[in-house]
């Protein structure tokens, strides 16, 4: 979990500063990351560093989704394996994690529709 984001559909994303990071993490099996920077709510397919779609990748969710809005604009070529995106939602991710599987469940705040939840066994 850290702040800026290494794909987004949003503007101003780290990109290089933490593919570090993710190559690290992807050596070692890491199955999720979660950022926060951009005011909106993203879920990623697993993927390489790289960007390449793949099983024994990282999902990346990002859930910046407190605070202030999160705009309308969305560039979709800056997010590869984009699964969800929702902009202007205010709420919570909420994560089970587990030994051998995790599972989200975007907890919206009163009065919004839009949700999100799944379960992914890890690798």
């Amino acid at each position: 979990y850290w702040h800026r984001p290494l794909y987004s559909t949003g503007i101003n994303v780290a990109g290089p500063d933490v593919k570090p990071f993710w190559r690290m993490l992807h050596a070692r099996d890491a199955d999720l990351i979660v950022n926060g920077h951009a005011h909106r709510y993203e879920r990623f397919a697993p993927m390489t560093p790289g960007g390449a779609r793949s099983a024994e990748g990282i999902r990346q969710i990002v859930a910046g989704t407190g605070g202030a809005g999160g705009g309308s604009e969305i560039s979709p070529d800056d997010a590869p394996n984009l699964q969800r995106v929702q902009t202007d939602v205010f709420g919570v991710l909420r994560l089970s994690l587990r030994s051998d599987s995790y599972a989200w469940k975007f907890v919206r705040a009163a009065g919004g529709e839009f949700t999100d939840s799944g379960t992914t066994d890890c690798h």
